[in-house]
């Protein structure tokens, strides 16, 4: 996958009503986007896929919606406050600001890329006698570049792990790294940056508090977590579910919508009994990477990449990663966060963070494995796994968006053949019908192959057409967006297939 390709996926985005720059008419705002028509009721999907698959299809999950404004202290005891930061490095000649740990790891993907084109040369030399694994372990310039990745690997990770900003400054200059803008080395130390927006609660200044906005949705799971101990009549091992919008004052928000400034996560934090954490660990991965998968996308599409230095309250962590034509990224993580953080909550607030288990007759702080998932990125990986340009057989090329039809914005166009002889009036009658259990999209407009194009381009998988057959024996045809087949169907069978092909089971089970 290329730049070029990126670059059509965006511009289709906002052409089709999916992604809007932000305050556009006033030159935008960096690294925030609105989601127009189509994008708003693909984001919808998204949601309710994740929420039923969740929360409907698991007894033990239950849902809340915190809110975005939370105490202060909530923010230090989960360690906020003192600790989230990005180590920042700037360059003296184009005045730009970068990721001190983004530079390394963009070098690390170079080298990487090296080892790719060794691999794909070999390929192409041995045909089907090519042993990859064999080629990738004994090959001398494969196992130089692969050291060299692991040295590099190991220097970052102590520095990021020890805080010790000299050594990633020193790192950056020992790869001469140069400033992707202005091609020069000069660049000045690296310091830490907070990434929490602050506000202030109150009218008066100077007694206003000083508040967040939150920078992840989980802390208002764990501090709820004995209002629905007490409420929901829930037992160990539950999970609790949420989905909310988050900020972080993203210094380097790049990539489109893949890292914004607000953005929106799908989390679940399920607790366990301590010593059953990681058999649950493996239980989610295998869970949330089948739930992935069932949307059609190429297995290869998808990837685990465990975590080689974990985060300070977790003992198991992996993303799971998706193939974006950037490149493979982070799209949904997994981490077995011990008890950190109700015992932090615990120890702030001084209220009682534990739960009395009727089996073992213990009363302990649960366990907590987290699942993850950012709204924003799975809606991007949906788009750019769907996107295709297909070259038909009359030589014309239609843009089309394979979307999973179960998260498709519009399910089913309805187009009268033509705008006449009581054409639109039955057309409307099946709109009609459809329309209280599907979104649909009626539209008589231009000719139908034009009208076939427009519905492509927005991912609609099925499109019902009544002609002049229709009048005499209520008989339309339904088109299918991949295989762009029609089939011949009585106009009553209609409401029927597409329950049966956009079933939540159909997917799922």
């Amino acid at each position: 996958m290329s730049e070029d390709l990126f670059k059509k996926i965006t511009s289709h985005a906002k052409e089709y009503g999916f992604v809007y720059p932000s305050s556009e008419i006033y030159d935008g705002l960096s690294a925030v986007y609105d989601y127009g028509p189509n994008g708003v009721l693909l984001k919808n999907n998204i949601k309710q896929y994740w929420w039923k698959a969740m929360v409907q299809l698991h007894e033990n999950i239950v849902g809340i919606d915190a809110a975005i404004f939370m105490h202060p202290t909530v923010w230090k005891a989960s360690g906020h406050t003192d600790a989230f930061n990005d180590p920042l490095i700037d360059n003296k000649d184009s005045k730009k600001r970068y990721r001190a740990d983004q530079l390394v790891e963009e070098h690390l993907a170079k080298i990487q890329a090296k080892i790719e084109k060794e691999v794909r040369k070999a390929r192409k030399r041995f045909g089907d006698a090519f042993d990859e694994a064999k080629f990738r372990a004994e090959h001398p310039r494969v196992q130089k570049y692969t050291a060299q990745i692991d040295e590099i690997s190991r220097k970052l990770n102590d520095a990021l792990a020890n805080n010790n900003l000299p050594a990633l400054k020193a790192l950056i200059d020992e790869l001469e790294i140069a400033d992707p803008v202005s091609g020069t080395r000069n660049w000045t130390d690296v310091k830490q940056f907070n990434l929490m927006f602050q506000t202030q609660l109150g009218a008066v200044a100077g007694s206003a508090q000083h508040l967040y906005l939150r920078p992840e949705t989980a802390q208002g799971i764990f501090v709820n977590f004995n209002n629905v101990l007490k409420t929901a009549r829930v037992k160990i091992p539950f999970g609790i579910a949420q989905i909310g919008k988050a900020f972080r004052n993203e210094i380097i928000a790049r990539q489109f919508i893949f890292r914004m400034r607000e953005f929106e996560q799908m989390e679940m934090q399920f607790f366990v009994r301590p010593g059953t954490e990681m058999e649950w660990y493996e239980n989610w991965k295998e869970k949330r990477m089948h739930w992935h998968r069932s949307l059609g996308f190429p297995a290869d599409f998808y990837r685990f990449k465990d975590h080689e230095q974990l985060a300070h309250y977790a003992n198991a962590a992996t993303d799971i990663e998706f193939r974006f034509p950037f490149g493979f990224k982070e799209l949904e993580g997994i981490h077995s966060r011990t008890d950190f953080d109700l015992r932090r909550h615990e120890e702030f607030s001084g209220r009682k963070m534990r739960y009395f288990d009727p089996e073992t007759r213990e009363t302990y702080i649960p366990y907590v494995i987290e699942t993850s998932i950012g709204l924003d990125r799975m809606f991007l990986a949906i788009l750019s796994a769907s996107y295709k340009e297909e070259t038909l057989d009359d030589g014309s090329v239609r843009t089309v968006l394979r979307i999973p039809a179960i998260l498709s914005p519009v399910k089913v166009a309805v187009l009268p053949l033509v705008k006449k002889d009581g054409l639109p009036e039955k057309a409307r009658e099946l709109f009609d019908r459809l329309k209280w259990d599907f979104q649909v999209q009626y539209d008589e407009k231009d000719a139908i192959g034009r009208r076939y194009r427009r519905q492509d381009a927005i991912g609609t998988p099925y499109a019902v057409t009544v002609d002049h057959q229709t009048l005499s024996d209520d008989t339309v045809t339904l088109r299918d967006r991949d295989t762009m087949q029609q089939e011949r169907i009585p106009a009553a069978e209609i409401p029927r297939i597409l329950n049966q092909r956009l079933h939540l089971k159909a997917w799922l089970d």
